[in-house]
């Protein structure tokens, strides 16, 4: 990528998306230039212009050319001036200018679903969660139009700056793009072109990906991707998969389904760990609960049947890991999705990684780590891909 020719900002190559021309948002789309440098200052929570000189392949005259031509149509903003210890200009902060832009992140779960509204900084301005004893489309839309439209009442300038909305679900991608086949709870989605059937309703650009894929997004931008530019991301909620970032950029795979490493578990041998065989343990040792949303909003990591699933999910958990350091060498596997933190500080001390400590200096193995955003992973993840698609490069 480079040159200063306009992004095509409504072109997807990842990920289903409906056709709304980007005139239509009031954007001046970035070039392929100022969208790395875009996404430099996002991931990195600010920048100089030497920073982004040394880690982009642009000059220093073609970045303060650029960086300049974005804080006057308002997406960057210079903050503080730093003395470099020599004679010269001073450093000077550059960081995103969060009232540019803005998106709607949405996540579709078997009993429950997720809005929240994103600034151009990845800041969460709004969040609400639904509990949903049915996930209709009827359903759905009816309950998002309100949560939209009480969001752009609280944030006005969001209504005029809304970039499009992001959708993650759980369920494998059938054609690369936007059609998948869902979990039976989400059967109104099944075989249909989500990323349409939300333009539709919410008349705006529309983006839609796996929850795995999407919260590894998410994290790339906005978490764990701040110190790893190759990482594995492990979503747990009802079922498991995941998403994998090389180079700061997803892999999706040949069918969009890149990163599907609940696969890996063989059925007859091991237990899935998942929330829903959690909720299934608790329930078995005594703890009334209605479902996985009440068990995450009142998890406690001391009921009874807790200790037990962590034990059970131990083997294939380091099955999971092992593959994953094998096959793809990252610097870390990170753990996320709907997993409550105190679940996770229980399990990522019992996974075990594969290796045969040949000699005396083993092979490098990847860090386990917990995900680094908050409030909801695949909410997270769906909200950044409007902004990822039209303004934010993965490129560095």
């Amino acid at each position: 990528m480079g040159g200063n020719v306009a992004r095509p900002a409504l072109i997807c190559n990842w990920s289903g998306m409906a056709s709304i021309k980007p005139s239509d948002q009031g954007f001046r789309l970035p070039s392929d230039s100022e969208a790395k440098i875009l996404g430099h200052v996002l991931r990195n929570r600010g920048a100089t212009q030497p920073d982004i000189v040394k880690r982009t392949d642009l000059s220093q005259q073609t970045v303060s050319r650029l960086v300049n031509e974005l804080v006057g149509r308002g997406a960057l903003i210079l903050g503080d001036r730093h003395s470099n210890g020599r004679r010269g200009q001073p450093r000077v902060d550059i960081e995103i200018a969060p009232d540019y832009a803005y998106s709607l992140g949405v996540a579709l779960m078997t009993d429950a679903m997720s809005v929240l509204l994103m600034d151009f900084a990845g800041n969460v301005i709004d969040y609400d969660y639904l509990e949903m004893p049915v996930m209709s489309r009827k359903a759905v839309f009816a309950r998002i139009g309100a949560v939209k439209d009480r969001f752009l009442d609280k944030t006005p300038r969001a209504a005029e700056r809304l970039a499009g909305v992001g959708i993650g679900l759980s369920g494998y991608c059938l054609d690369g793009k936007s059609r998948f086949n869902p979990p039976r709870a989400l059967d109104d989605w099944a075989m249909v072109p989500i990323d349409q059937v939300f333009s539709e309703a919410l008349g705006l650009p529309a983006w839609v990906e796996n929850d795995g894929n999407a919260a590894a997004i998410g994290e790339s931008f906005l978490g764990a991707g701040r110190n790893y530019s190759n990482f594995v991301y492990v979503f747990l909620a009802a079922g498991i998969g995941g998403g994998v970032i090389l180079n700061h950029r997803l892999m999706r795979g040949t069918h969009g389904n890149g990163g599907e490493i609940g696969l890996i578990i063989p059925r007859n041998v091991y237990q899935l760990p998942t929330l829903e065989t959690l909720l299934q343990s608790i329930r078995k040792s005594g703890v009334e609960l209605d479902g996985i949303s009440a068990m995450l909003a009142n998890f406690d990591p001391n009921w009874p049947g807790v200790d037990e699933w962590v034990e059970q999910a131990r083997d294939p958990l380091s099955l999971i890991a092992s593959s994953i350091a094998a096959l793809l060498d990252p610097e870390a596997i990170v753990l996320g999705g709907r997993l409550p933190s105190q679940l996770a500080q229980k399990i990522i001390p019992k996974i075990e990684l594969f290796d045969d400590a040949r000699r005396q200096e083993p092979r490098p193995l990847p860090r386990l780590t917990l995900s680094q955003t908050n409030v909801d992973a695949c909410a997270i993840g769906a909200a950044i891909l409007p902004l990822e698609q039209k303004f934010y490069s993965t490129m560095l």
